[in-house]
């Protein structure tokens, strides 16, 4: 699925507004029946809602969300996943109701993590405690609700309503007089929604907007504020732009709104059973895996560590409390967890990413420190008095920090820029560098060790997730059956079904042994629970991890003897926690900063050096885009009349100079073109476009000052003034006999190449009618045999061309989206309606 481009997954959000539509449709009925007849569904009736609810808005919003993500739609992927979280956790409630009508009363003994809730509360059916998710719900939907309004009209509507349904099928939770509203309200959102699912599908099929509704928002999201100068990017985090996959950073802290929030209302004593709670937080963090995996798909290793931890953190927590209510409920629960060491591993992950945190915006760091006082908190060994109420209260803040960052995140997101605050950077990016580099030295003293093989995205996962397991794993005695029921979840969920998750992401971006590694350490981990409670390296850190791991073996071996020393285990047990944790440190430093600042160690083994002397060398000149001399080296070639492969700012490109009409003829012959289809031009910036003085409406160059330099082109009117312009003899061979398309790229590279040149012909290097190539081998081993030279500049920024867009009418009848590529066609049209109601 990776190498389509965006433009082909058309609309997903008809699936995601049909999901909602058929499971609000569905409660409806229900909440209609039940008024009427004054009788809650029982027994099959409400399993059967909750296996449609799971299927039909769960795994139907699912798979929207995965498009919309795919189609970088930063609000329909956040907000479809959200609701297929939401949809999925409802009817698995019902389920679980209809299962067990009624709980038993579970006393919870009094302490530090296993809390002792008010005796007088009233026991809440399963059912009813669900109460906490769907008011965590509520606000994460009016968040929703108006980031939607900077989108169009139709979702706020129906995100609005949802919310409202939301808050009266709480209420009737507890009061029946709720359903008629709720199910009134239900009935706005399937108009509203089959509305807006018509509408995207007849803009999906005929490619523009027949219905009105989508195309403009309600008001401008620029409308809410300035770009903050004060931003991470501002001061100096830059990164390449990536639009191959939306930001997930958004559904990431959507998650961490939901699962604290349900935890809060736990511990301040609203229910006495986690069990419901253990299902909506084990669905909402799946969400958030999905959204540590979005993450590690845009190169982003802090997000996918963050994102990856929290999940996991949730998930332990939620299914350790749930073994405390639902099956131990016993006084000395809490001795029992005085001997579990895993959440001192947790406290001090939430420590590293705090670190880490220090040269982003203060809104990350406020998160990660609200992290660190709730790890503090659920350690069982330190004895805090009233820790009930302090750790509802770290839970609540943790979930007022995530509603806003959610907030700000997805304004930020859709207006591509920092226009709601939060906050500057504590530390420059710089100066953490200089002080990892600082303790990397203090660490290897004053001998220089070679550099380890480089850090890859999910390796800090990866040394985490053992690191947890073996912490976790820590026994203080083995004849307690309490601590070993209790000790399931945090060896296990981070052990194999953490494990398993780094495994998928390994073998995602081809590391085809990597994958082995986590997949062997899942195994142990899922053996090493199932027993208890019912070889090569690639560094020196990783080659420690593995012997503390056989180590561990020979425990488990000496255990089912019946023979094994606590002492040994211990020691070994810690050793290894220690230094997952010191790798994964390691693994999240080197790979956010793309160098070895602290010590992974060398490889132990170097393979296929002699391989890589005897390669064939490539069949026409690869100068590489970072040295002058590559640039001039094409640049020359071109000069001459050659065909050259170059990056640009979309995916890679054939380029011919203007200035040799034959050499544009054999870019038609390389590709097999129809010469029907016209080739366009790139010039370096506007200003060359300004000396040629083209007959250009004012309206058309203050569009073509917001869209250039970009994933943009325009097509405008063909004229002899393309010769002032440095077209020449090439006049006749470039656009057709009255347009031109023309773009400015936004890759410094190119913009160079094109001052050496002059305007260049260019087309998309792959052969006709195939996909195009996004990375320079592509072209190389595609085309290389054809071409005299590529310009080598690794992977393209985008999987798909650019956006063309005519402009040849703009003045009589607005522009026309003649292709949708790496910029949306809603976005274009914001961005002329925008300049229209300003120029006019």
């Amino acid at each position: 699925m990776a190498g389509f481009a965006a433009v082909f997954y058309s609309e997903p959000a008809v699936l995601g507004l049909l999901g909602n539509v058929v499971s609000a449709f569905l409660l409806c009925l229900q909440n209609f029946a039940v008024a009427q007849s004054g009788l809650r569904p029982r027994g099959a009736e409400d399993i059967l809602a909750g296996v449609h609810l799971v299927l039909i808005g769960g795994f139907v919003q699912l798979l929207a969300g995965f498009l919309a993500f795919r189609k970088y739609d930063h609000l329909g992927g956040a907000a479809f996943l959200t609701f297929s979280a939401l949809w999925s956790s409802y009817g698995a409630t019902r389920i679980v109701s209809a299962a067990y009508p009624s709980p038993q009363n579970t006393t919870l003994p009094a302490g530090n993590g296993s809390h002792l809730l008010p005796l007088g509360a009233a026991q809440l059916s399963a059912s009813q405690s669900a109460v906490a998710g769907l008011v965590a719900y509520i606000s994460i939907s009016f968040v929703l609700c108006f980031c939607s309004a900077t989108v169009n009209y139709i979702m706020p509507f129906i995100f609005g309503a949802l919310a409202l349904a939301l808050v009266f099928e709480a209420v009737a939770l507890f009061c029946q007089w709720a359903l008629v509203v709720s199910g009134a309200i239900e009935l706005v959102i399937v108009t509203c929604g089959l509305y807006g699912a018509v509408a995207l599908l007849l803009k999906g099929i005929t490619q523009r907007y027949v219905l009105p509704g989508f195309g403009h928002p309600l008001f401008n999201v620029l409308l809410l504020g300035s770009a903050q100068k004060s931003s991470s990017k501002a001061i100096g985090e830059e990164k390449k732009k990536n639009t191959k996959y939306a930001e997930p950073m958004a559904l990431g802290n959507i998650c961490d709104t939901v699962s604290p929030f349900i935890f809060a209302f736990y511990f301040f004593g609203y229910v006495k059973t986690f069990c419901v709670g253990a299902v909506w937080i084990s669905i909402i963090s799946s969400c958030q895996l999905l959204s540590s995996f979005y993450s590690y798909l845009r190169g982003d290793a802090y997000h996918t560590t963050k994102f990856g931890v929290h999940s996991l953190y949730w998930l332990v927590m939620s299914w350790e409390e749930f073994i405390l209510t639902a099956f131990l409920g016993l006084p000395r629960a809490q001795e029992s967890r005085l001997g579990m060491f895993g959440g001192w591993f947790f406290l001090a992950t939430a420590c590293t990413l705090f670190l880490m945190s220090t040269h982003k915006d203060t809104l990350e760091m406020l998160q990660n420190a609200s992290f660190v006082i709730l790890t503090t908190a659920f350690i069982h060994q330190i004895p805090l008095p009233g820790a009930q109420p302090l750790l509802g209260t770290a839970c609540s803040l943790c979930t007022a920090l995530s509603l806003y960052a959610t907030f700000a995140s997805l304004i930020n997101s859709i207006g591509e820029k920092a226009l709601i605050p939060v906050g500057a950077q504590a530390v420059s990016s710089s100066a953490l560098q200089t002080a990892l580099v600082a303790l990397k030295a203090l660490l290897t003293s004053t001998k220089e060790l070679p550099g380890g093989t480089g850090a890859a995205v999910p390796d800090a996962l990866f040394y985490i997730c053992n690191g947890l397991a073996a912490a976790s794993a820590i026994q203080g005695g083995l004849g307690d059956p309490g601590r070993q029921q209790l000790s399931i979840p945090s060896v296990l969920i981070p052990g194999a079904v953490g494990q398993l998750y780094v495994c998928r992401i390994q073998a995602w971006g081809g590391r085809r042994f990597g994958s082995v590694l986590p997949f062997c350490y899942a195994a142990f981990w899922a053996a090493w629970a199932w027993l208890r409670l019912a070889a090569s390296s690639f560094n020196v850190v990783l080659l420690c991890v593995t012997l503390a791991m056989e180590l561990l073996s020979i425990c488990f071996l000496l255990f089912t003897l019946e023979s094994l020393p606590l002492p040994f285990e211990t020691v070994v047990l810690s050793i290894f926690s220690i230094l997952c944790f010191y790798g994964a440190t390691a693994s999240l430093a080197n790979c956010m900063f793309g160098k070895d600042l602290l010590m992974m160690g060398p490889p132990l083994f170097t393979a296929g050096s002699s391989k890589k002397d005897t390669q064939d060398p490539p069949p026409c000149v690869c100068p590489q885009s970072h040295c002058t001399s590559g640039l001039r080296t094409i640049a020359e070639l071109l000069n001459t009349g050659a065909v050259c492969g170059v990056p640009t700012d979309t995916v890679y490109a054939l380029a011919a100079s203007c200035k040799h009409p034959q050499a544009i003829e054999k870019v038609y012959r390389i590709k097999d073109r129809p010469q029907e289809k016209p080739i366009c031009i790139f010039i370096s910036n506007l200003d060359q476009l300004r000396a040629a003085a083209p007959p250009i409406s004012p309206l058309l160059w203050e569009f073509m000052e917001n869209v250039y330099p970009g994933g943009i082109g325009c097509i405008i009117q063909k004229g002899e003034w393309l010769k002032k312009l440095g077209v020449g003899a090439g006049y006749s061979r470039v656009g057709t006999q009255d347009s031109i398309m023309i773009r400015v790229p936004d890759l410094t590279v190119l913009v160079h190449l094109i001052d050496m040149t002059g305007p260049l012909a260019i087309t998309s290097a792959n052969p006709s009618g195939e996909v195009d190539s996004t990375h320079h081998d592509m072209v190389i081993s595609r085309l290389g045999h054809k071409l005299e030279g590529v310009l080598c500049d690794g992977e393209s920024d985008e999987v798909v061309a650019s956006t063309v867009v005519n402009c040849t009418k703009i003045d009589e009848s607005g522009i026309t989206i003649v292709r949708e590529g790496c910029i949306p066609a809603g976005k274009v049209m914001q961005i002329f309606e925008r300049v229209k109601n300003r120029v006019l």
